[in-house]
């Protein structure tokens, strides 16, 4: 297991400030952030992006991407993170989708999806993880059985994102019976999410909002052309593709624009700061910093490994773990370090006077999630201390 030391080029440096400068002029003064990959689903922001050449980064120019670098993707990726940027309709496709297409993907596929999605016009949801296979996905139960033309695919996807709202996900299944390898028989399918024989099911959250799902398959029908790589190769191309899942700036950026408004409220350098805050602030503030300051080396580290041509699946688990415990432990500190009774759980109201108090309720509330999504801590670790031979 392998970092390197990374720092950004002049070049990357004006991006920066390009992302920030498009963002200070395009948010309203009013608006309210979202939580990393939880943000809102707004096609007409993924659209104004997509027109600044900032959806389909990494796509090559023959597919309608601007064969940018996934450095130059992390750069804006985490000013867009860090602002709480509405990106839920484009950003599964742009950052694992589209990778998985140009690796695996025939070249009809290619042509029929790339091109739309680094328009932010084509959004896909994942469907890996299962009711019974969450970080385990090679115990994963939806089966696709030979039809005439294709597959006809039945079982239960759940916890995918945006299902209701997006075009297609790419399903991982058995297609050949379970032997003693676990690993072999599974592959990637493409389906439409409004094809019939999809039902989505919405898992709400406590405060009656809806970004998760369930999602149904009875006997739904995948044409061959709309298989993903080899049939039987699923795993291999699953590993692979979170690499770009679990390394990027979305996994340790979600609760970014809490931070921010926390240290506006009671950190800042104003009188009115200093008369609210304690000591607590300050450490709170200070432990944040560092701890984001090394897991984003981490994080630039892997995005200059893959721009090398590596798939540090490993690294990646690792920054997951990292990143994701960190956003936990940033909504407590936070929380703790706040006058009392603002940081009370019983207290917060996601409709609150203040924007802190509003979002600091919705991290609360969604933040338990933060080290499932994506592979839970107990499997990341597995492959990380694997990776380490031990």
């Amino acid at each position: 297991m392998e970092f390197e030391l990374a720092t950004l080029s002049p070049s990357e440096r004006a991006l920066q400030d390009e992302v920030r400068t498009f963002l200070a002029k395009t948010l309203p003064s009013d608006f309210r952030p979202g939580l990393g990959i939880a943000a809102p689903h707004d096609p007409s922001f993924s659209t104004l992006l997509a027109e600044q050449g900032w959806v389909g980064m990494a796509i090559p120019v023959e597919y309608g991407g601007q064969g940018r670098t996934a450095v130059e993707r992390f750069v804006v990726t985490e000013e867009l993170m860090a602002a709480g940027a509405p990106i839920g309709a484009h950003y599964v496709a742009d950052r694992q989708t589209a990778p998985a297409l140009l690796k695996y993907g025939t070249e009809q596929q290619r042509r029929q999806f790339l091109p739309p999605i680094a328009a932010g016009e084509c959004w896909f949801s994942l469907g890996m993880s299962e009711p019974d296979a969450g970080s385990d996905l090679a115990s994963v139960r939806t089966t696709a059985r030979p039809a005439d033309g294709g597959w006809s695919v039945t079982g239960t996807k759940i916890w995918t994102s945006n299902a209701h709202l997006n075009q297609y996900f790419v399903v991982l299944c058995r297609t050949a019976p379970l032997g003693e390898d676990r690993h072999a028989g599974l592959s990637q399918l493409i389906v439409d999410l409004r094809a019939p024989g999809v039902k989505i099911n919405p898992i709400p959250f406590l405060d009656g909002s809806h970004h998760f799902n369930e999602v149904v398959l009875d006997g739904v029908f995948v044409a061959h052309d709309m298989v993903l790589g080899e049939p039987g190769s699923g795993w291999g191309q699953v590993t692979s593709e979170l690499s770009y899942e679990r390394s990027g700036p979305d996994r340790y950026l979600s609760t970014m624009p809490v931070v921010r408004e926390f240290v506006r409220a009671f950190g800042g350098d104003g009188a009115s700061a200093r008369r609210s805050a304690g000591a607590e602030v300050y450490e709170a503030v200070g432990a944040i910093t560092a701890r984001l300051w090394a897991i984003r080396q981490l994080s630039l580290s892997v995005a200059r490994s893959l721009d090398a041509g590596a798939a540090p699946a490993v690294e990646s688990a690792l920054v997951k773990d990292l990143g994701t415990c960190f956003e936990q432990l940033s909504i407590e500190l936070m929380r703790l370090a706040m006058p009392s009774p603002l940081g009370e759980i019983g207290e917060l109201d996601p409709a609150g006077d203040s924007m802190l108090e509003r979002l600091l309720a919705e991290t609360v509330l969604t933040g338990p999630s933060f080290t499932l999504r994506g592979g839970t801590t107990e499997i990341l670790r597995s492959v990380a201390a694997k990776g380490l031979g031990r």
